[in-house]
């Protein structure tokens, strides 16, 4: 493995961050619902998951996924309803006041690690991912450096849109157009649940 590589990997990963998903919105919407400590909570949820994907991906699971397809489909349909649970919930709550809303650590943790356990595609990116840049028969130490360096690259990332969307600024935006704005989530969250019990 060489440094061109992981840099490769961190690029690629970046951009796949950027691009809005319902991890990206699940994250947003904690941090500016619940406040710094929640989305910086959620965002360790996604990134551990996300890591493991990466272990597995790294390890093989891929091979188990296509011997046995059903461990697949159960893990992608129970992410599909889960997602589609939050959409219901988030349209239900729109017009409800926030008041002073507290979100406990290990709640928001486990609500960004569900949303990426739900989500095996992210498995099969890595393994693709994997297999274009880095060399076949890595060593344990590269391995883990793969894994660690997944896991940091996420938990920065969602570390900054915690600290940029739970200033004032931004959760008074929020609140003002609230009704709105936690609408249009829950039909992306729904969107996104639908497409992952539908899609291949």
């Amino acid at each position: 493995m060489t440094p061109e590589s992981l840099l490769a990997f961190n690029a690629i990963l970046i951009a796949a961050l950027l691009s809005p998903g319902a991890a990206f919105l699940v994250s947003v919407r904690m941090s500016v619902s619940a406040g710094r400590a929640a989305g910086i909570a959620t965002g360790f949820g996604l990134a551990t998951m996300a890591a493991l994907w990466t272990t597995a991906a790294l390890l093989g699971l891929g091979g188990i996924f296509a011997l046995f397809p059903w461990a697949y489909t159960t893990l992608k349909i129970g992410g599909a309803f889960y997602l589609i649970w939050i959409a219901i919930q988030t349209w239900r709550h729109a017009r409800d006041t926030l008041g002073d809303v507290s979100v406990p650590r290990g709640r928001a943790f486990l609500a960004g690690f569900l949303v990426n356990l739900g989500n095996p595609k992210s498995m099969l990116f890595a393994a693709a991912l994997i297999v274009v840049v880095f060399p076949s028969a890595l060593s344990p130490a590269h391995i883990a450096l793969i894994v660690a360096n997944h896991f940091v690259l996420e938990m920065l990332f969602y570390t900054a849109c915690a600290l940029l969307l739970s200033s004032g600024p931004a959760r008074a935006r929020y609140l003002a157009a609230k009704p709105v704005l936690d609408r249009i989530a829950a039909l992306a969250l729904g969107g996104f649940g639908l497409k992952l019990l539908t899609g291949k």
